[in-house]
């Protein structure tokens, strides 16, 4: 398979980085810097291409920042000869742009659910023009120890508010409310919570600004807080079995693969 990933960060390089291993692809980057693309493929392997170059692949990913997914889907579809997937983390508006700019090819929206570090995990799949090329990189994911979770655009931006713009902007504000504490005061739900809110802030800032902004969501997590602040103890009582039945009713993110 001959593949281009526009977009050479840490997910278009993992993107790479599973086609060598499993498809033992001809593998190019693109990047709106070129340095970063030729940085990639001293990193992962393959070769570094121009990203207004003319050059036709089986197979185009794009894999750049939420806020720049439809006018690199829009700019590169022609690219691909067979195929046209994106890894960009949103799936309504690139699904929309990959079937207004490719109608006449294969199309599937990729969302790994986690830092390439921490690959394998989920990955949220959307099947939008299913074929044999798309079929052959979910089967690579999978190769490669991944769970491919199959869902909707819709149902999965949803997810989004809560998974990520919620549970990140829950735990800055942990970060950002809390004291200092001396050494050996401290619970094991407070270690818990640290060592969340740890992960999220040793990351790039401008992936976590670009989630808040393509999903929102923390206003609901800032009236939240407000309730449990204005209770009283009947009233916190309620909100206590609430928080526990809400979380019940979650799923635990475990179960076959699909």
């Amino acid at each position: 398979m001959k593949l281009l990933v526009v977009g050479a960060g840490e997910m278009g390089r993992w993107v790479g980085e599973v086609a060598l291993a499993a498809l033992d692809a001809d593998l190019a980057f693109a990047d709106a810097d070129p340095a970063v693309a030729e940085d990639a493929a001293g990193e992962v392997g393959g070769r570094a291409v121009a990203l207004d170059a003319d050059e036709r692949f089986d197979a185009v990913c794009v894999a750049v920042p939420m806020s720049a997914a439809e006018s690199a889907i829009e700019s590169h579809a022609e690219r691909a000869e067979r195929a046209l997937v994106d890894v960009t983390g949103r799936m309504a508006e690139p699904v929309a742009a990959m079937r207004a700019a490719a109608p006449d090819r294969e199309r599937a929206s990729l969302h790994p659910l986690f830092a390439a570090a921490n690959a394998p995990g989920n990955v949220a799949a959307v099947r939008d023009e299913p074929g044999p090329v798309t079929d052959r990189l979910l089967d690579a994911l999978r190769a490669r120890g991944n769970r491919v979770v199959e869902t909707t655009p819709d149902e999965h931006d949803e997810a989004m508010e809560t998974v990520q713009a919620r549970t990140h902007a829950a735990a800055l504000a942990v970060s950002l409310a809390a004291d200092d504490v001396p050494e050996g005061l401290t619970t094991p739900v407070f270690e818990d919570l640290r060592a969340v809110a740890a992960q999220v802030t040793g990351n790039d800032p401008d992936v976590y600004a670009e989630i808040q902004a393509a999903f929102g969501g923390s206003d609901r997590v800032a009236e939240a807080a407000e309730r449990i602040a204005d209770a009283n103890r009947d009233e916190f009582r309620a909100l206590y079995r609430e928080a526990g039945q809400r979380l019940d009713e979650l799923p635990d993110g475990r179960g076959d693969d699909s």
